[in-house]
């Protein structure tokens, strides 16, 4: 059976519960494997600055980001700066828009993407052991390993690309604000977007 799109606009998680990762403790460790089969640790940047990136190419909100080259921005300005950039693909492989590492590969470069690795985690792990719930939801790690930032890309809640333009961009502000040793004026913020397709085994 084929799942719909769930617009998920609000913090609360459907189905099993979601353990999200708290601002200021240490971010949960995890491996994945990415989409070239490498296997990538978040220990393996320890003393960098990290953002996760959630995201699923067949969400309208993630299209938003992407097709408007603001996702693509916003990994440049922050791998310019040496910060990490990790992009989570946490679909399950029995959801209709699931896609295999090659095709999820081929996708990014076609969207000429900026991060420094995609993963995969279709067995959910990663994404529910951060709480992650929305394509996209960012979170921002500081180089103790601590989070420091969780909750969506910017502040307009809509698949509208116009509203870019408008928005504050909460992951540029927490890398800088970080980068510049300063306390993350807006640590955490609602995510929104189409909800995390996890499997029912995850």
């Amino acid at each position: 059976m084929k799942r719909l799109f769930v617009p998920l606009l609000s913090a609360l998680a459907t189905g099993a519960a979601l353990a999200a990762a708290s601002i200021g403790q240490p971010a949960p460790a995890f491996t994945a494997v990415d989409t070239s089969g490498k296997v990538v640790s978040l220990a393996d940047f320890k003393g960098k600055h990290v953002v996760l990136e959630w995201v699923n190419p067949g969400c309208p909100y993630v299209r938003k980001h992407y097709n408007s080259a603001n996702m693509q921005a916003t990994q440049s300005a922050a791998t310019a700066k040496g910060v990490v950039w990790l992009s989570i693909n946490s679909t399950s492989t029995d959801a209709y828009d699931y896609k295999a590492p090659a095709d999820m590969a081929a996708w990014m470069r076609q969207q000429k993407a900026a991060s420094t690795a995609t993963l995969l985690d279709a067995d959910g792990k990663v994404g529910r052991a951060y709480g992650a719930r929305t394509t996209p939801h960012m979170y921002v790690i500081d180089p103790a390993g601590r989070l420091v930032y969780a909750g969506a890309i910017d502040s307009k809640a809509t698949s509208n690309p116009a509203d870019i333009q408008t928005a504050t961009n909460y992951v540029n502000q927490a890398v800088t604000e970080s980068l510049a040793g300063k306390a993350v004026s807006v640590a955490t913020s609602q995510p929104y977007g189409c909800s995390v397709k996890y499997g029912s085994g995850a």
